[in-house]
């Protein structure tokens, strides 16, 4: 009798849509792409109150599962972010951030809608010196932003205290929902990919 053997899984398909800069393989992920990429996926969740749910939902229907097998797999590779909590001293691999910028543009995609209403809202506000408290829907995704980035960052990193009040936070919160614009556009993965490597977005 022969006892089957491990194998190696193959590379999902469509993680090659994604390039990888010459020789960058063997090097680690940059360190502000993976606060990036986590804060984005921070800020779907502060959307959809089962972004949890919904990211491992979409890993599977990429056939991404592989990389992300459950929730935990998911919030240690959240954790290569260095403003956590529960920061992980590892880096992400190419493969799993790739998994990652792939599950977050689909979810930003299917939120287009939504998150066009609420820049727009948050544009007509400021113009008519409103506070953010004067739209509902804007309003609970700010609090629902600060209290996720309040209760899983660090508070004590540099990087965490310069977002110590609520108007730094949402500050914060309708850049990244212009970065998630910003994905849901023509070729608008491929220009998120790439802007983690030349910090441009």
């Amino acid at each position: 009798m022969y006892l089957d053997t491990p194998t190696a899984q193959p590379t999902p398909l469509i993680l090659e849509s994604l390039p990888v800069p010459a020789n960058f393989e063997e090097r680690e992920f940059p360190r502000r792409s993976r606060q990036q990429i986590d804060l984005i996926l921070l800020t779907i969740e502060a959307l959809d109150i089962g972004g949890s749910e919904a990211i491992l939902s979409v890993a599977k229907e990429l056939e991404l599962q592989g990389i992300i097998k459950n929730r935990v797999t998911l919030w240690r590779l959240r954790c290569t972010n260095p403003m956590r909590r529960y920061s992980q001293r590892h880096s992400l691999t190419v493969v799993e951030a790739k998994a990652l910028v792939l599950i977050a543009c689909n979810l930003a995609r299917r939120m287009t809608v939504l998150i066009r209403q609420l820049l727009l809202a948050y544009q007509q506000l400021s113009e008519k010196q409103l506070s953010v408290e004067h739209h509902f829907r804007l309003s609970y995704f700010l609090e629902r932003f600060r209290k996720h980035f309040r209760s899983r960052m660090n508070s004590r990193r540099s990087g965490v205290i310069a977002y110590s009040s609520d108007e730094k936070l949402n500050e914060l919160a309708i850049a990244l929902l212009g970065q998630l614009l910003f994905c849901t556009g023509t070729s608008g993965i491929q220009r998120f990919w790439t802007s983690l490597f030349d910090g441009e977005i």
